[in-house]
Parts: structure tokens; sequence; C-alpha cells
């Protein structure tokens, strides 16, 4: 029993630690790259560095060998003068500056091997840290609009469908009362026609409209005899 609640324990931890770390994954990345910049710095300068001690390994074989090349001539000349302990302690000294030019020309290779292989290494992690940055250019970018989409309110949609059916309500009254008003000037128009027919018949223009009270008469008398 004591077994699992300890692993529950480790397995909430590890669940916390990894939500901790989702919810500041950005601020994380930016960071991870600080160091690894640092890090291709340092890398740069360490090339540089190599390369500075190469250079002055070259400058100090180049002196060797030039020395090298003088106590060889005086060699010689001491030689054909007969002066042959001069002679011997030059070729000693030859000796000695021959054998610190080969160490000299070992350092050098050393250098240069070390020069390329830090190369290689730069260009690969500058590479890597280019798009590395350019990943963490769309992730930020991304963050920022799902951030934007998350501040939307939620009841928005909801607002805008009741809006668009008030706005949907509103056209169809109003062309309820288009149509309604067109239909009063329709029956106006022919209550109107009426009236006027009427007055013209009462004035005798066509045939009258209404039965007089004389035709009734008339009517009833014709009918009576």
């Amino acid at each position: 029993m004591l077994r699992q609640l300890l692993t529950l324990v480790r397995g909430q931890t590890a669940d916390a630690s990894q939500t901790f770390l989702d919810a500041n994954a950005i601020s994380l990345l930016r960071q991870q790259l600080r160091e690894a910049a640092g890090g291709v710095q340092k890398t740069r300068k360490a090339v540089a560095v190599v390369m500075a001690y190469a250079e002055r390994e070259k400058t100090s074989l180049a002196a060797i060998e030039e020395q090298i090349s003088d106590l060889e001539a005086r060699t010689c000349a001491a030689l054909e003068k007969g002066e042959n302990d001069i002679a011997l302690e030059a070729a000693t000294a030859i000796a000695n500056l021959e054998a610190e030019r080969d160490a000299t020309r070992r350092t050098i290779a050393t250098y240069s091997s070390e020069v390329v292989h830090l190369r290689q290494t730069l260009a690969q992690n500058e590479a890597l840290l280019n798009e590395l940055k350019r990943g963490q250019r769309i992730a930020e970018a991304t963050s920022k609009t799902q951030g934007l989409r998350g501040d939307t309110p939620s009841w928005t949609q909801s607002d805008l469908a009741d809006a668009s059916e008030t706005l949907k309500r509103l056209q169809e009254r109003q062309q309820h009362n288009d149509a309604t008003m067109a239909a009063m000037a329709e029956l106006s128009a022919g209550t109107s026609a009426d009236a006027l027919s009427d007055r013209m018949a009462a004035a005798g223009f066509g045939a009258p409209k209404k039965t007089a009270a004389t035709d009734v008469l008339d009517r009833l008398k014709k009918k009576g005899a």
C-alpha cells in the first residue's frame, strides 16, 4: 500500500511538473535559445582562439626555418675553412632547431585539424539555432493568435445569432407593414371611385345607380291599376 502511495505521489508530481512546463513552454523555449546562442558564441570564440594559436605557431615556424637556413649556410662556410669545432656546435644547434621545427609543424597540424572540427560544429550549431529561432517565431505567433481567439467571449456567437433573428423579424414586420399600406391604398382608391360614380349618377351623368322615390311610386301605381 505504501509503495502504491509513493508511486501515486511521484505520478502526481510528474504530472504537475509537465503541466507547469507546458504552461510556460514559450518562456522556456526563449531561455533555452538564449543559452544555446551563448554556446554558439563560445564556439565561435573558440574557433577564433585556435586560429590565433595556429597563426602564432606558423610565425614561430617561419622564424625557426629562417634560423636553420642561416646556420646551415654559416656551418658550410665554417667547414670550408676547416673550423670543425664551431661547425659541430652549429650542427648541434641546427639539430635542436629541426626538432623544434618538427614539433611546431605537428602543433600547427593539430590546430588546423581542430579548427576544421570546430568550424563544422559551429556551422551545424548555427544552422540549428537559426532553424529553432524560426520555429520560435512561428510558435509565438501561434500562441498569440490562440490567445486572441481565447479572449473572444464564448457568448459572442450567441449574441450574433440573436441579432440575426431580431433583424429577420424586423424585416418581416416591415414587409408586412408595406403590404398593409399598399392594400389600404388600393381600398381607398376603390372607395373613392365608387363615391365618384354615385355622385356622377345622381347628377344625371349616365344611368342612375339608386332607385328614386318617384320611381317607386310610379311602379306601385302601375301595379294597382
